[in-house]
């Protein structure tokens, strides 16, 4: 798989809770044109993180700039402690309000509070991932160490990013994502590779240390090799490209899906429009 243009590399962003520091995190991140995932608590009290940002607020600062609005709980609790039935009651509510209120279709998610790293009442994993599929939830970004990878995921409902922007090497490892040469790897290494940060923007706001922002972004935006794009764009181009349909010889592919699509066969660059069937070269 090549991500649009042909590109091997992309960046995507994911930041949590409803908090007024989400403006200047937009402004600052939307200037320098990369994209984010902003999880936000449809319900959460005021007490734990101060002002929200209202309805008027989000479309301006997040949906009219291209980023996206995933759910995290309506009233941000743990999937893994609570159980099912409150897990599920948590994700639905904040899916309908949301979808309600900004006229979308609301389908991606970050884990709340310690997520799905322990379990408690009843609650475990494969039964957490059946039923946000259930309620058609297609990815969610789980919590742990940072695991300083650049791989897409195996498990888009364990969604394990590269980094939080307060990890101590967080400049080092996005500039390792910067210089990395994919055509240089052997053949069976060349595979496409994300760089994937995730924090709260109140904790720039709590700190003022907004220069580290700043510096992540200047080391990973305006590359020409990197797509920047949200969660959903990443998750939908991936299922799209598995979509492709192959003859047995994979002398010929189709594709079935709204999207252009680039790959890459043995070194050859290669895009096949929507709809299109095209013969693979020798």
């Amino acid at each position: 798989m090549r991500f649009p243009e042909g590109k091997a590399k992309a960046v995507t962003l994911s930041y949590d809770d409803n908090t007024v520091d989400n403006k200047r995190f937009s402004d600052i991140i939307t200037e320098y044109g990369l994209k984010c995932t902003f999880n936000l608590n449809s319900q959460k009290s005021n007490k734990m993180f101060g002002n929200m940002l209202n309805n008027e607020e989000i479309k301006e600062y997040i949906i009219d700039r291209g980023h996206e609005i995933a759910v995290h709980g309506a009233f941000h609790k743990a999937n893994g402690i609570v159980r099912p039935v409150e897990g599920i009651r948590d994700v639905l509510a904040c899916r309908l309000e949301f979808e309600k209120n900004y006229g979308r279709i609301i389908r991606g998610m970050a884990y709340p509070d310690s997520g799905i790293t322990k379990f408690l009442n009843t609650s475990d994993y494969e039964t957490i991932k059946t039923y946000l599929k259930s309620l058609d939830i297609v990815y969610s970004r789980t919590l742990g160490e940072d695991n300083r990878k650049f791989n897409m995921p195996l498990d888009w409902h364990a969604w394990m990013p590269t980094v939080h922007h307060n990890n101590p090497k967080s400049r080092e490892i996005a500039q390792e994502f910067v210089n990395l040469d994919i055509s240089s790897n052997y053949i069976a290494g060349q595979e496409s590779r994300l760089f994937y940060m995730w924090g709260h923007a109140y904790e720039f706001g709590r700190t003022g240390d907004w220069e580290l922002l700043y510096d992540l972004c200047d080391i990973l935006a305006k590359h020409n090799d990197i797509w920047y794009a949200t969660n959903m764009d990443i998750y939908e181009y991936a299922k799209a490209y598995e979509s492709l349909v192959w003859s047995a010889d994979s002398s010929l592919v189709y594709n079935p899906t709204l999207f252009k699509i680039w790959f890459d066969v043995d070194g050859i660059p290669y895009s096949i429009k929507s709809g299109e069937t095209r013969r693979i070269e020798d």
